[in-house]
């Protein structure tokens, strides 16, 4: 009867010591699958909003700081701004430029979720790709982040398929400038390289900047907030974007004073744009101060300025200093070198 009793218990034993083991085992392996899952996100938060740049240290800070302070909801809410993300634009699927600098995209509704909305102040700006070329940069943007003076000078940053090029036909010559992704009277962003892409004038006038305007004045009129998304949009392993996705949604009223989801054509009438080198040509041949063709000029490797060889300044330079070059003229002024002001080679 002992040995039975016994036997008995020990049956008994062994069998929860299986469950035991059962119950473990499910929640290990929950465990590991819910870490998996929050590595992912983490990865994924990392590469869309990452800041990239010193000068935007400050105002990161600031963010962060009024997002982790106080309460679980500014944490849901720095959760909820940091996992955002921008729906896939295929380039494909945009019509051709036809005449209007932008055209409506998802209806005119921008891809945010109604968890994104928030008035936790905050700036993110992406690093910088494989080949240099910005990403997506996002902002909360109100009174708190405008700037209190006036912008610096951004000449120093050189955007992917940068070129210093002029045409004629170009309103203020030059076809390209650095365009600001969030504009510098929204977010005080400076020589930011994450927030500065080669764009033709026609897209940082026409096409961005009354986008720009609007929720400025927008939020200079109520104070309020507005979430402010731009995605450049690229071709492959092009350097010079094809556009940009602009979206914007104002928070207090949800998207009833500020709401818009645009694309915005990086074109330049009248010019045609290799896009995956950023070098360009007129259509019509006229090309201010510039030619694809070859010519020659005198360097002068004491001022680093070019000049043409029957220029004034030539008969003064010195030997030692001076240096006959025939190529393209964009590639001097790619390699540093300033055109002289009295020739204007």
């Amino acid at each position: 009867m002992k040995k039975l009793k016994l036997l008995l218990a020990n049956i008994i034993l062994a069998g929860v010591l299986v469950l035991g083991g059962c119950a473990d085992a499910g929640d290990s392996s929950q465990s590991s699958s819910s870490k998996e899952t929050t590595t992912q996100e983490s990865a994924s938060s990392e590469d869309q909003n990452t800041n990239a740049e010193d000068s935007s240290d400050d105002t990161s800070a600031q963010a962060d700081s009024g997002n982790t302070a106080g309460s679980d909801t500014a944490g849901k809410t720095k959760a909820a701004a940091s996992k955002a993300k921008t729906s896939a634009v295929s380039t494909s699927k945009i019509p051709k430029y036809s005449g209007s600098p932008y055209i409506k995209v998802h209806n005119n509704v921008p891809f945010f979720k109604k968890s994104d909305l928030t008035k936790k102040v905050f700036e993110k700006y992406s690093k910088l790709d494989a080949l240099g070329r910005c990403r997506t940069a996002y902002a909360n943007v109100c009174k708190a982040t405008m700037p209190t003076e006036k912008r610096g000078r951004i000449g120093m940053v050189k955007p992917s398929g940068w070129h210093t090029v002029k045409y004629n036909n170009v309103d203020g010559k030059y076809l390209y400038n650095r365009c600001h992704l969030i504009g510098y009277q929204l977010t005080a962003e400076n020589a930011n390289e994450s927030n500065l892409m080669t764009g033709t004038r026609y897209l940082n006038v026409d096409g961005m900047l009354p986008f720009e305007n609007m929720v400025a004045d927008y939020v200079k009129e109520t104070n309020n907030h507005v979430l402010y998304r731009v995605t450049p949009i690229y071709t492959d392993e092009n350097l010079l974007a094809d556009g940009v996705l602009m979206e914007a949604e104002s928070v207090e009223d949800k998207g009833k004073g500020i709401s818009y989801c645009v694309y915005v054509y990086n074109v330049q009438p009248g010019i045609k744009i290799d896009y995956e080198t950023g070098d360009s040509s007129a259509k019509d041949s006229r090309r201010s101060g510039q030619s694809s063709a070859k010519g020659t000029y005198i360097i002068n490797e004491n001022t680093n300025k070019f000049h043409k060889p029957d220029c004034r300044s030539v008969k003064m330079m010195k030997d030692k200093n001076k240096k006959t070059y025939t190529g393209k003229r964009s590639e001097l002024i790619n390699s540093g070198y300033e055109p002289c002001k009295n020739c204007n080679p």
